[in-house]
């Protein structure tokens, strides 16, 4: 039986073109992180399955990674996400660490899904996160991050938008002001967290399986219905919860002095389910009727070093994936045309005894760090050109007799279809031609 020549399911084969698209991605998610100071890291794709169960979701575990019993009987996972192992790691370092710590990785990731549009088992994601910042500046610096992101890619606030809320608000209107239990609690994070997905009837049936009394039905639906940070931030203040209501505001403002205002738009339905987060939580939402989707989540955490006996540290941090930022991109006309690669010129040759001064010009060419390519057999004229094309070249050369005999060659810019003769002697000259 023949091998199937298609990737596992739900992965995905990069052949020059699509590479091309990818390491443009990362490029930009690079120069963004380090243009803020942050510094690259990265760990193993494999895990033990005990940190996943300490610090990711129920879904997850059960039904999402890839895991398997290794030679030495330990149970490991394809990491399916890095925040497990970015806590890890951190709790490795933080006490001998300056603060903050700004650290951003790409990795690789794996996760057991059903592929759809958006959605792959396989993918790369941009994690940016910050520790140890002081006050809710950190909670501010990384939502710059994510705008200038998405700016650097082309995108403004009419592109797309940050839905945002805080998880301080959420535990105060939850335990505080409804009196839920615990169990209460961590059932209404599920409800709120798909309010917007299912019907009003349908939403009001799992309030009442949770037994609430009907003072605390009326401000649960009275917090679903607030849309703005002023209206929830008098939502608050109406409720005496001044000292949550006092510290949201100055974050807003914050925001405001970071020109982020344009971007935010609060919403009580982002809550981000997972226990660690006790800060800002946000999910930046495609604005395009076509693709109305989160693109990216992140949020505030100060409980995630908690399983390795850590005292709290706060932190924020951001995950972007690959495929939903390229879709984003698409469906924008966002991303440039990337279906040719990208070099400096083509040497080319008319008769073979011009292949050994050609091979020595591109040796000389790569030292002075331009991409080269070397047609490796006697081209004829009318082919120079669409090999051009093809290889996105921006200059060739035509090197036949009269050119070895006279040690001069000619340079054809293709893009304002000028030439020039240049001698062999002068390569200063013919290098500064094609930097310019």
């Amino acid at each position: 039986m023949a091998l199937n020549k298609q990737p596992y399911r739900g992965t995905r084969d990069f052949f020059p073109k699509e590479k091309r698209v990818r390491d443009y991605l990362f490029a930009i998610m690079t120069k963004t992180a380090e243009s803020f100071g942050y510094e690259s890291y990265d760990g193993p794709l494999l895990e033990e399955v005990e940190l996943y169960k300490a610090k990711s979701g129920e879904e997850l575990i059960n039904e999402q990674i890839y895991s398997f019993t290794d030679r030495g009987e330990r149970f490991v996972a394809i990491r399916p996400e890095m925040t497990p192992t970015l806590a890890r790691m951190v709790a490795q370092v933080h006490r001998e660490s300056s603060k903050p710590l700004r650290w951003f990785s790409i990795p690789n990731l794996m996760r057991y899904e059903k592929p759809q549009r958006g959605r792959v088992r396989e993918h790369w994601q941009f994690n940016c996160d910050i520790f140890g910042s002081p006050g809710r500046i950190g909670e501010v610096e990384i939502l710059q991050v994510a705008v200038e992101l998405f700016q650097a890619y082309g995108a403004n606030h009419t592109h797309f938008e940050i839905l945002l809320n805080d998880r301080a608000i959420v535990d105060a209107v939850f335990k505080i002001m409804m009196k839920a239990s615990d169990e209460q609690t961590h059932r209404l994070y599920k409800i709120v967290d798909k309010a917007k997905k299912i019907t009003n009837e349908a939403l009001q049936k799992m309030v009442k399986e949770i037994g609430l009394n009907t003072d605390s039905e009326n401000i649960f639906y009275s917090y679903l219905h607030l849309s703005t940070f002023v209206d929830a931030i008098a939502f608050l203040e109406k409720n005496n919860q001044i000292d949550i209501a006092n510290q949201f505001n100055a974050f807003i403002e914050l925001t405001s002095k970071a020109n982020l205002t344009d971007y935010l738009k609060y919403d009580p339905t982002i809550v981000r389910g997972l226990d660690y987060y006790t800060g800002i939580v946000f999910e930046i939402f495609d604005k395009h009727p076509d693709n109305r989707r989160a693109l990216c989540g992140g949020g505030a955490y100060a409980n995630l070093l908690q399983i390795f006996n850590e005292d709290p540290l706060p932190g924020v941090g951001l995950g972007l994936g690959d495929v939903t930022l390229k879709d984003f991109l698409e469906v924008h006309n966002l991303l440039p045309n990337l279906e040719n690669p990208s070099n400096d010129i083509l040497l080319t040759f008319q008769e073979d005894a011009g292949l050994d001064a050609t091979l020595k010009l591109a040796q000389v060419l790569r030292k002075n760090d331009l991409k080269v390519i070397v047609g490796l057999e006697v081209l004829k004229f009318k082919k120079v050109f669409p090999i051009a094309e093809k290889k996105g070249v921006k200059f060739i050369t035509l090197m036949g007799n009269e050119e070895i005999s006279s040690n001069k060659i000619q340079l054809k810019n293709l893009l304002t279809k000028e030439q020039h003769e240049v001698s062999l002697d002068d390569l200063e000259t013919f290098i500064k031609f094609i930097k310019a």
